[in-house]
């Protein structure tokens, strides 16, 4: 008996994302109106997002284990992720391009990315965007919920997948370029007229192959603008050494707390930008 099959012996509802279940947490001390839990369709090991609940549905329900259909799907999971390595990832079927302004983004830009809407399981509610590298292979997918409430906010496709700067293309802006660390921190910034923000979604991913993509693409400095909280600026810190590693320029640029690129007015874009690439004394944001 593999995952799915006991899921469905317990008629459990559930939904299919990426490698994973998502149910209503099977904690009984939980009132999981929202299901949060999500549970690897191989290993069976869940883990609660919401209240942190963690086990294996296998021990849960006193089921024997089936190590030979887990190999089996193992050896189907590696091939399946070698043809997405060799040839990418195809846009689903029958996608919508999403044309509205979620967040004050402009529908042009989001058009302008090939953001989109679907009604499989895992992209229901949710702004997706196709993720390429710099050939224009598509690595991954993914998809904000519309609704801030919903855990997780952001949920990437497949779940493992290596994560490009995006734009993989740099446009320079005096030959920097501005990095953020979320993909809706570089798509506002983008949208109210920086051309050159890129994001490396998390502060953890970034890394001296990606920074020498961007100096083969002719990018000789970047500004780094991360959150303004301490774990923000360590990690911008993080990455200026690393940049001094590609001998790549860097500067980072200090936000104030609570100040989020994500949320920039246009004005206040503007005013970036001059601020980054008119005027010689940069400090801090405010």
């Amino acid at each position: 008996m593999n995952v799915e099959e006991l899921i469905q012996k317990k008629k459990l509802g559930y939904l299919q994302q990426g490698g994973d279940f998502v149910i209503h947490c099977l904690n009984p001390d939980h009132d999981d109106s929202n299901p949060s839990m999500r549970i690897d369709k191989i290993t069976g090991i869940f883990h609660c997002f919401s209240c942190g609940y963690k086990g294996n549905i296998f021990k849960y329900f006193d089921t024997p284990v089936s190590f030979l259909e887990q190999k089996r799907a193992r050896m189907k999971q590696k091939i399946s992720d070698k043809l997405v390595e060799n040839v990418g990832l195809e846009m689903p079927k029958n996608f919508l391009l999403y044309k509205g302004n979620f967040r004050g983004i402009k529908p042009e830009t989001y058009i302008k990315y090939g953001a989109f809407t679907h009604h499989e399981p895992q992209y229901v509610g949710r702004v997706v965007f196709p993720i390429k590298d710099i050939t224009g292979r598509i690595t991954a997918f993914i998809g904000r919920h519309m609704d801030s409430t919903v855990v997780p906010k952001y949920m990437i496709f497949p779940p493992k997948a290596k994560m490009p700067l995006f734009p993989s293309h740099a446009r320079p802006i005096l030959g920097r370029v501005v990095l953020v660390e979320g993909i809706f921190d570089a798509i506002n910034l983008l949208d109210k007229g920086l051309p050159n923000a890129m994001c490396c979604f998390g502060t953890r991913t970034i890394d001296i192959y990606k920074l020498s993509i961007l100096k083969v693409q002719g990018v000789s400095g970047v500004d780094i603008l991360f959150d303004g909280d301490t774990a923000g600026q360590e990690a911008a810190e993080n990455v200026a050494e690393l940049c001094d590693q590609v001998e790549l320029l860097s500067e980072v640029v200090r936000m104030d707390q609570g100040l989020d690129p994500g949320a920039l007015p246009e004005n206040r874009v503007t005013n970036l930008k001059e601020w980054l690439y008119g005027e010689p004394d940069k400090s801090s944001i405010n």
